[in-house]
C-alpha cells in the first residue's frame, strides 16, 4: 500500500514539474500569434484569431535588431566555445596525466571558480578591461566568459579523460609522438561525447547571459540577443506580441543545436561521472 502511494506521489510530483518548465514556453508559443491587447486579456488562452503580424514585424524592423543581434550573439558564442573547449580541453589532459599533488591541488583551485557567481566579480572584471583597453568590445566579453567558464570545461574533460586507458599515450610515445600531438590526434576525438556537453552547456550559458553583455559591452557597440530583447520592450509601454517573437527566434538557435548534439549529450554526461 506505501509502495503504491509513493509511486503515485513520485507520478503527480514529475507532473507538477513538468507542467511548471512547460507553462514558460507555452506562453511564448500561444503568444507568438496574438495582437498585444490579446495578450494583455487573456495570456494563458488561446488565440482566437491567428496573425503573423509579431514575427514579421520583429523580422522588418528598421533597425534590423533581430539580425544584428542574432549575429553578435552566434559570434560571441562560438568564439567563446570554441576557446574554452581549446584551453580547458588542454589544460585537464595536463593535470589528469601528470596526476601529482601539484596537480591536483591545481584541479581543487580550479573547481574554485565554478563557486563564485558572475554579479559578484562581474565590478572587478570591468575595472580589469578598462585596464587592458577591453571594454565595450567583443573580445572584452570573450575573455570573460573564457576565463569564467574553463573551470567548468576542466570539470567535464578531466572526468572523462580518466576514463581513457594511459596506454594510448605510452604506445604514441613509442611511436614518437610528441605530447601535444598525441592529444590532438588521439585524446582529443575519443572526447566528442565530452565536447558536445561542454558546447551545449558553455553555448546555452553564453546565449542567454543578459547582464555581463549589456556592461561590458554596452548598447552602443553591439547587441546580443538578449539584450535585444530587452529592447524590444518600450519607455512607456510593451508589445508584447513582438517581445514574444523575438524570444521564440531567440531560441531557435540553441534548440537546433541541442537536437544536433543530443545522441551524444548524455553518453558525455554520465561518461564523464564514472570517474570523478
Amino acid at each position: 500500500m506505501l509502495l503504491k502511494w509513493s509511486s503515485k506521489a513520485h507520478a503527480l510530483f514529475t507532473v507538477c514539474v513538468t507542467v511548471v518548465f512547460f507553462l514558460p514556453l507555452y506562453l511564448v508559443l500561444i503568444n507568438i500569434f496574438k495582437d498585444s491587447k490579446q495578450v494583455m486579456g487573456d495570456p494563458l488562452g488561446f488565440p482566437t484569431s491567428f496573425t503573423l503580424a509579431n514575427i514579421r514585424s520583429v523580422l522588418t524592423r528598421p533597425d534590423h535588431l533581430i539580425y544584428t543581434s542574432m549575429w553578435n550573439s552566434t559570434l560571441i558564442t562560438a568564439l567563446s566555445v570554441c576557446v574554452v573547449i581549446v584551453s580547458s580541453s588542454m589544460v585537464a589532459y595536463y593535470l589528469v596525466r601528470n596526476d601529482s599533488k601539484k596537480s591536483r591541488l591545481l584541479l581543487v583551485f580550479f573547481l574554485f571558480g565554478l563557486m563564485v557567481p558572475t554579479t559578484i566579480i562581474l565590478i572587478p572584471v570591468v575595472k580589469v578591461l578598462i585596464a587592458v583597453h577591453l571594454m565595450s568590445t567583443k573580445t572584452g566579453l570573450i575573455a570573460f566568459y573564457m576565463g569564467y567558464y574553463v573551470p567548468f570545461g576542466i570539470f567535464m574533460y578531466s572526468g572523462f579523460i580518466r576514463t581513457i586507458p594511459r596506454e594510448l599515450d605510452e604506445a604514441a610515445a613509442i611511436d614518437g609522438s610528441s605530447p601535444l600531438r598525441t592529444f590532438w590526434r588521439i585524446i582529443f576525438p575519443l572526447l566528442g561525447p565530452c565536447t558536445s556537453s561542454v558546447i551545449i552547456f558553455i553555448g546555452l550559458w553564453v546565449w542567454n547571459d543578459f547582464l555581463n553583455p549589456l556592461i561590458i559591452i554596452g548598447p552602443i557597440k553591439g547587441t546580443t540577443i538578449t539584450a535585444g530583447i530587452y529592447r524590444v520592450i518600450g519607455q512607456y509601454s510593451v508589445n508584447w506580441g513582438e517581445m514574444f517573437a523575438m524570444m521564440f527566434l531567440a531560441s531557435l538557435p540553441i534548440i537546433f543545436l541541442y537536437l544536433a548534439l543530443q545522441r551524444k549529450f548524455v553518453e558525455g554526461i554520465t561518461s564523464g561521472s564514472l570517474k570523478g
